[in-house]
């Protein structure tokens, strides 16, 4: 159980670090080289170099891309490659424009997805949408789990979901490593808030003082880190009521501890 903690919590910070690197990774990189000569004849919405796509499960996802874009108008385009890129000629050949998502999954780099995103697309699915989408589905962690075919069709049925009701700020669902990562900091803000309330004059029972003086502090540990990443991505309450249970609990530990070694100190 401590390791599958400890590993969630690994998990989390590097899905954290790989957010913060995805501001400076451009997306159109696969795109830098033009070999058209590696792309089919034929027209096709997936161009799967790499073969990460099972011949049934990519049928199925091009019916659904071509049943999506028909409905929504969106266009949805997924490249994967390996060895080589065609780059820049996907751009003729799929006819990109403002309303084109290209999904390109690449098993070279450290995160397995990148996109390429129209204009129009980002007035619905801001860049921090897809930073977090690539963090979450591309991570290595994810793939060697669920597979590069699963991290793309989960990626793919993400973005349509979003788009289909009108856009997202963050990237629906809350992995269980992202809510750990959210308990910690739900914990570490119920510290600081116990321990500032500590008495500090006799005849003293809580210092609200201190709490409001570090409340910027424990505000944000608690609120912003805690809870707000819960209720963006689910409507569930329980992962909710955790992080609450354990604000409660960090608040308790850390004002009732100068008594327990009050107690143990009188005993010794």
């Amino acid at each position: 159980m401590l390791n599958r903690f400890c590993r969630g919590i690994s998990i989390a910070l590097v899905i954290g670090v790989i957010s913060c690197l995805g501001w400076i990774i451009c997306p159109d990189q696969a795109l830098a080289v033009n070999n058209p000569e590696l792309l089919p004849n034929q027209a096709t919405p997936i161009v799967d170099l790499a073969n990460y796509l099972p011949a049934k499960q990519e049928e199925a996802l091009i019916r659904d891309i071509e049943t999506f874009q028909g409905e929504t108008g969106w266009k949805m385009r997924v490249l994967t490659q390996y060895d080589r890129s065609p780059g820049r000629a996907v751009i003729n050949f799929w006819g990109l424009d403002d309303k084109s998502i290209l999904l390109v999954a690449d098993g070279r780099g450290g995160n397995l997805l990148s996109f390429s995103i129209g204009d129009a697309v980002y007035e619905f699915l801001p860049r921090t949408f897809w930073i977090e989408l690539q963090a979450r589905f591309g991570n290595m962690y994810f793939v060697r789990e669920n597979g590069e075919n699963n991290a793309i069709v989960q990626s793919l049925d993400t973005v349509k979901g979003c788009l289909v009701k009108g856009g997202c700020a963050v990237v629906p669902g809350l992995p269980r490593e992202q809510w750990i990562l959210t308990l910690i900091t739900s914990i570490v803000g119920g510290l600081v808030f116990g321990f500032a309330g500590i008495p500090r004059k006799e005849g003293q029972v809580f210092a609200w003082q201190w709490v409001l003086i570090v409340s910027p502090l424990w505000f944000i540990l608690f609120v912003a880190f805690g809870i707000g990443p819960v209720v963006t991505r689910t409507s569930e309450l329980l992962p909710l009521f955790r992080n609450l249970i354990g604000f409660t609990l960090g608040i308790l530990v850390a004002y009732l501890s100068p008594r327990f070694n009050s107690l143990n100190a009188s005993k010794t």
